[in-house]
């Protein structure tokens, strides 16, 4: 069956037809991934005290420690990462707009090329780079995305990135403490909870790929569920010989 109805309109065919998924993730990934980070590790982190024989006070508090450092870590590590890349992408639009003022003929010609090399005929190329390059700020703006590959009006914001980063992975990582705060005294409801909280992730998850929610699902459950798995005979076996 073919693809687009040839009994329908071009236009209608085409909107029909031509919806694609959010290919960049949008706020989802990051946040789903923040979450699932914090749910891992402090998962695993708590399994692997518990293994060891400890008080259920302990295992609290090293909960939320983890929770703590893991959360300020990120939001550390995410703004220091967005705020160099933002930094670099800024120091090139400057190399760009001085090129752009210094030498407009080339920059013209060299936006020309770009067009011929992508098949469109030389002549039209050139008309639309002189047309194109008649206003600056709109010049840069093409040469950015052309030759860069970035949007000027859509650089990321290092304070944004930090703060979701921050919440994402705090509320992933209270997800195998919740238990221990509302009165369990066992291990086992909490690791319960935080594969529930692994699989609803990775079936998040697959609204940005290609895969089914079960199939998505079911591997970071997996994958979740090993880490915890080794932590705990890792801690058995360490507190087994330190006690």
């Amino acid at each position: 069956m073919s693809i687009i109805d040839i009994e329908a309109p071009l236009h209608t065919a085409h909107r029909d037809n031509h919806t694609h998924r959010d290919v960049n993730g949008g706020w989802l990934r990051p946040a789903v991934f923040g979450a699932m980070d914090g749910l891992v590790s402090n998962l695993a982190l708590m399994t692997g005290v518990a293994g060891g024989a400890v008080a259920t006070q302990t295992i609290v508090i090293t909960g939320l420690a983890g929770l703590a450092a893991g959360a300020f870590s990120m939001a550390a590590g995410e703004y220091t990462s967005v705020a160099s890349q933002r930094e670099l992408v800024l120091a090139e639009l400057d190399v760009e707009r001085q090129q752009l003022r210094k030498h407009p003929v080339d920059e013209m010609e060299e936006l020309a090329e770009l067009y011929v090399s992508r098949g469109v005929e030389p002549a039209l190329a050139r008309e639309v780079a002189m047309q194109l390059s008649r206003d600056p700020e709109q010049a840069l703006e093409i040469h950015a995305r052309e030759e860069l590959g970035i949007d000027p009006d859509d650089l990321p914001s290092p304070l944004v990135a930090a703060v979701s980063s921050f919440g994402s992975f705090a509320l992933g990582a209270l997800l195998p403490l919740l238990p221990y705060l509302l009165g369990a005294t066992a291990l086992w409801p909490a690791v319960l909870l935080a594969l529930a909280g692994l699989f609803a992730c990775g079936a998040v998850v697959a609204r940005v790929t290609a895969r089914s929610w079960w199939y998505s699902g079911a591997r970071q459950l997996l994958l979740g569920g090993a880490a915890a798995g080794v932590t705990y005979i890792l801690g058995t076996w360490i507190g087994g010989v330190v006690g």
